[in-house]
């Protein structure tokens, strides 16, 4: 539950009537199936749990908010297992940061997370209601074929039960699921699902990501690495090479200039309102590119 002012329409996507058939989301309008990663623009934005500086954090009224502005292709979000198997929507260990409660979310059960409120940070625009955090399931059936998803296995031993859940709605070509360890990500592979691997910019120094090619269907790096690593992340023969988690126009331009193909940003909206430039390495900024499009080719040198 949310009071929400001044949000746009829905813009570049498109709102959908669903059947369910033996359990799997068929959208009507595409009439072969959901909406897969194979149909994402060249240039992606990715709302980082679901936009964390401009809604409630991994909150199903953050995505669906998210959702309706359309200033993303994406929403990312961020999943836990509960003491009974249970798939929620959490990114940290704890509930202490973003909930009225503390301690580990692994210690709750089902029946336990229907009393889990979470806390909207005071510095959010708008006015934003508690609401309780939603389950996997209830993410996956609210959008699932409606919008690709990106889902952090923040716990990797529920990867199985993620694919069972996927396999089960139809979203196996709809969903990325991330970790940050390679290991995981040939998992996620086996098991038939997309994979995404992110790195850090400190792991970013020593990776040779050509070696992950045969098996991530996502390379999600760190803004903040060096141009000779993010160049290299580029060459790397991956399909897909997106930054996180960048938070201005610059940080954006930057990435998008060296090649990468996608942005992870906790501000879609804001993004979304600034126009792309051309980036200099000694400047640091330059002319007007047009919205959207990045200014340089994938593999380019910077």
């Amino acid at each position: 539950m949310v009071t929400r002012t001044a949000l746009t329409g829905i813009a570049g996507l498109t709102s959908l009537a669903l059947a369910g058939q033996g359990g799997a989301i068929a959208p009507l309008e595409w009439g072969a199936g959901p909406l897969t990663v194979s149909a994402l623009p060249r240039v992606v934005y990715t709302a980082h749990r679901g936009g964390a500086r401009e809604v409630p954090e991994n909150s199903m009224t953050g995505l669906m908010t998210a959702y309706e502005r359309g200033t993303a292709q994406v929403l990312d979000l961020d999943t836990r297992i509960l003491r009974d198997g249970t798939m929620v929507v959490m990114h940290d260990a704890t509930l202490n940061r973003t909930t009225y409660l503390g301690g580990p979310v692994d210690a709750l059960d089902r029946r336990d997370w229907q009393g889990v409120r979470l806390r909207p940070r005071d510095a959010l625009p708008g006015s934003w209601r508690s609401e309780r955090p939603p389950t996997l399931a209830e993410v996956l059936d609210r959008f699932g074929g409606r919008v690709v998803l990106m889902v952090e296995a923040k716990d990797p031993r529920s990867l199985r039960a993620i694919a069972t859940m996927l396999r089960e709605r139809g979203l196996t070509r709809s969903v990325l699921v991330n970790s940050n360890h390679p290991a995981v990500a040939l998992r996620t592979h086996r098991l038939g699902l997309l994979s995404q691997l992110w790195r850090s910019a400190y792991q970013m120094r020593t990776d040779r990501p050509a070696r992950w090619r045969p098996f991530v269907d996502v390379l999600d790096v760190d803004h903040k690495a060096r141009d000779r690593d993010l160049v290299r992340a580029v060459r790397s023969g991956i399909p897909r090479v997106w930054a996180h988690t960048v938070v201005t126009p610059a940080q954006r331009d930057r990435v998008l200039a060296l090649g990468c193909d996608g942005i992870i940003t906790d501000a879609p909206g804001r993004l979304a309102r600034a126009r792309v430039r051309a980036w200099s390495r000694r400047q640091g900024q330059g002319q007007d590119q047009g919205q959207g499009q990045g200014p340089g080719q994938r593999g380019a040198m910077p």
